[in-house]
C-alpha cells in the first residue's frame, strides 16, 4: 500500500465526505473506488462538466442566438412539414 496526499479546499472535502457517507463510504474508500474506475475506463469515469455558472452562460448565448436567427413557425403543421414528418 501507499499513501496519496491531495490538496483540496476544505469545503470540497466536507461536501465529498458527506456525500460518500450517504452511501456508506469514507473519503479514503471513495478515492480508491474512483482510482480503480480511472484504471478500468483508462481515463475519467465520467464526462467532465462545467460549473453551473459557465453552463448557464452557454445556454443563455445559445438561446439568444436562437431568438435572433432561429426559424419560427405559426403552427405545428408547418414545423412537421419542414422536418419531413407527416
Amino acid at each position: 500500500m501507499t499513501t496519496v496526499n491531495v490538496r483540496i479546499e476544505e469545503k470540497t472535502k466536507r461536501a465529498a465526505k458527506k456525500a460518500l457517507a450517504g452511501v456508506g463510504l469514507d473519503l479514503s474508500s471513495g478515492v480508491k473506488i474512483f482510482l480503480h474506475q480511472v484504471i478500468a475506463e483508462k481515463g475519467l469515469p465520467f464526462a467532465p462538466i462545467k460549473n453551473a455558472k459557465a453552463l448557464r452562460a452557454k445556454w443563455d448565448r445559445e438561446a439568444d442566438w436562437a431568438l435572433k436567427h432561429g426559424k419560427r413557425y405559426d403552427n405545428v403543421k408547418e414545423l412537421f412539414k419542414d422536418l419531413g414528418i407527416r
